[in-house]
């Protein structure tokens, strides 16, 4: 995927806080400016899939976490861990498979275990970008499936300070949260702030009734400072977040709002300078980040951990971005990052280790007539050093290196057509729990083994789009097959271990992937949607085997009538019925039992909301939504709960209140 490390261009900072929804819900997909790796460009010039998820779709919708909140995409899934743990899955592929980015930088909070889920506050994710296929050329090593870009509130208009309260309420899991913001432009100088609360009991379905210890509490604070001129900006960003999930066993439980034995602790702290300065044709980017990821797991006693990982990353990305004669867009740079991931528990799953990495890469993208061309090519080399632990861990060194390159094309036909299509070549180095796993891990009843013998994984994958627009229909669809060498997954091997767990050890092939995703939507009158949304994965081995952990196709429809009135009392009001419907899963890793097959089922949802418009302002948006109105009982494919008969959430309606002010 070419260029697509993409940003809103048109932030507010360009528009009216205020009619920012309406900005995004009336610009149409082909003219939404995106920034690239080599400079702005139109989201219909990109030759790779990408799709944004926009403010108003995001408060329409409800989870106990922001993956839980966009899992509902075309081509997007979770790996869940009861009501308020999701892991992304983009187009059958998870873990350090997917690229997390937030602040500008990605997200690094030992994204390889199964029983915590991504350390980022929902409340101040103002908008989602999709990035669909290899993406290495932004990141290196891991954006194999894609990225996930969570946006942050736009930077207010000079003169204006302001900000928002909401609240919401969920009845099955009684969850309540809060989210207070503020943020202000003084002549250039930019404040702003957010503390976020949330907690909720054990969820219940019809079959299991109160799922044991599925209860959670998560904190959140966040603070922005810094400065826009004439000569570019500078951004100072720090964000904690602070999530004690409860680890479900499978056992009857109350409706306590404090997780029992075992639980976790899982403190996420990052600090990020982003910086832009205008120089000669261009500009030039600096980003420093600081992250620190600390997980613990309370087995026996609230007193002291057993696991206890602490992990610090930095991050720097350095790139220069220009526009040259001819319509040339180009951009070089020089990206990385060096971690340090120390064991400070009783127990042990992965041995302490140090890495850096370092990425050399080059971008450029034309317009020849109808044509719009775009590619680039990057080197990376990753360097590993786990450390020694006397009995259960010996230490060993890797180095990983890896080339990623794309070369893309976009060409409209006619005036309601476009065509798209793109090769990449995508590059992952192995991560420690590959390596060198050689423990219990709590949470996921089973004890892991790794492989010091495991080699990158190399993706060669092709894409190809045709998308139709008029004004009463709009079709988007995209096809992929992908080719993955070394591709790694655990997997039983009929051993048992000596606390009585299965165990599962890593191991690679080579792996080939097909499918896609095709959105409708017909809108016969202004305000009627009819929508539907079908996404597909096949994933099979060399040997003819299926993968792991790949979703079942998925059929998402929608019925919405919106109601539009500016100015009066009740603006931007509609409602909504939707139809989820999952297909059976029965293409499934088989060996070893490590996987089952899955059933069908079909989730039915509403959602009805409005703001308040007083004196040609809104004062207030009330948003009432409801998922699995049948109650119910149904275990997704990739449910890590699946394995134990626990059953996801049943029937919930959540309110949400959105003050502005």
């Amino acid at each position: 995927m070419s260029l697509l490390c993409v940003c809103v261009a048109a932030t507010a900072q360009d528009h009216d806080p205020d009619s920012t929804d309406v900005f995004y819900k009336h610009l149409q997909l082909n003219e939404l400016v995106v920034t690239g790796l080599a400079g702005d460009a139109k989201m219909g010039e990109m030759p790779a899939p990408v799709s944004l998820i926009r403010p108003a779709d995001l408060s329409a919708r409800t989870g106990g976490n922001i993956i839980n909140v966009i899992a509902s995409e075309p081509g997007v899934s979770e790996i869940t861990t009861g009501g308020g743990i999701s892991k992304p899955v983009i187009r059958g592929m998870g873990y350090n498979r997917v690229v997390v980015v937030s602040d500008g930088i990605r997200q690094e909070g030992q994204q390889w275990g199964d029983e915590h889920g991504i350390e980022i506050d929902g409340a101040g994710v103002h908008s989602v970008e999709i990035l669909k296929g290899p993406a290495s050329l932004m990141y290196g090593s891991d954006a194999l499936a894609g990225i996930l870009i969570f946006h942050p509130e736009p930077i207010r208009a000079p003169g204006e300070f302001g900000g928002s309260l909401s609240t919401e309420y969920q009845t099955n899991s009684g969850l309540i949260g809060y989210s207070l913001s503020a943020a202000g432009n003084l002549d250039g100088w930019l404040l702003g702030g957010r503390f976020s609360d949330k907690y909720a009991h054990a969820y219940r379905n019809a079959l299991n009734g109160p799922v044991s210890n599925s209860g959670f509490r998560e904190r959140a604070v966040s603070a922005l400072l810094g400065r826009n001129g004439s000569w570019g900006y500078s951004r100072l960003r720090f964000s904690y977040f602070h999530l004690t999930p409860g680890m479900i066993e499978g056992e009857g439980d109350n409706y306590s709002y404090s997780p029992a034995l075992p639980f976790q602790q899982v403190r996420h702290y990052k600090l990020v300078s982003d910086n832009t300065f205008q120089l000669g044709p261009g500009n030039l980017k600096i980003i420093l980040g600081w992250q620190q990821n600390r997980r613990q797991e309370y087995e026996e006693s609230p007193d002291g951990p057993g696991l206890d990982f602490r992990l610090n990353t930095l991050h720097y990305d350095l790139r220069y971005q220009s526009r040259f004669g001819n319509g040339w867009k180009t951009a070089f740079g020089l990206a990385g990052m060096g971690q340090i991931s120390d064991n400070l528990g009783e127990e042990y799953l992965i041995p302490s280790y140090g890495l850096f990495d370092a990425g050399l890469f080059a971008t450029a993208s034309k317009a020849l007539g109808l044509w719009t061309l775009s590619g680039g090519v990057r080197a990376d080399v990753r360097w590993l050093h786990s450390k020694e632990l006397a009995g259960r861990f010996d230490p060993f060194k890797r180095l990983f290196p890896g080339i990623s390159a794309s070369l893309g094309a976009v060409r409209p036909l006619g005036r309601h057509m476009t065509v798209r299509a793109n090769i990449a070549r995508g590059f992952r180095a192995p991560n420690l729990a590959e390596l060198g796993s050689n423990g219990e891990h709590e949470g996921t009843f089973r004890f892991e083994l790794g492989n010091k013998d495991l080699r990158p994984e190399y993706s060669l994958q092709g894409d190809l789009g045709l998308d139709f627009s008029s004004r009463y229909v709009s079709v988007q669809s995209a096809l992929f097959v992908s080719r993955i060498d070394n591709y790694i997954f655990a997997a039983r091997n009929g051993a048992v271990s000596d606390e009585g767990l299965p165990v599962y050890a890593f191991r690679s092939g080579l792996a080939h992937l097909a499918g896609g995703e095709v959105a409708l939507d017909i809108h016969p009158i202004h305000q009627l949607h009819l929508s539907s949304a079908f996404s597909c994965v096949y994933a099979r081995e060399k040997e003819g085997s299926d993968l792991p952990l790949i979703p079942a196709p998925r059929l998402f429809s929608e019925v919405k009538w919106e109601i539009t009135h500016e100015g009066r009392l009740f603006n931007n009001a509609f409602l909504s019925l939707n139809l989820d419907w999952n297909w059976a899963q029965n293409h499934f890793y088989a060996a070893g039992g490590t996987e089952t097959a899955t059933p069908s089922y079909l989730l039915l949802g509403a959602a009805a909301g409005t703001d308040l418009v007083i004196r040609g302002k809104t004062r207030l948006s009330l948003y009432i939504i409801g998922s699995n109105l049948t109650d119910k009982s149904y275990m997704p494919h990739l449910s890590r709960l699946k394995d134990i008969g626990v059953c996801n959430m049943g029937r919930n309606v959540s309110f949400k209140i959105v003050v502005p002010w």
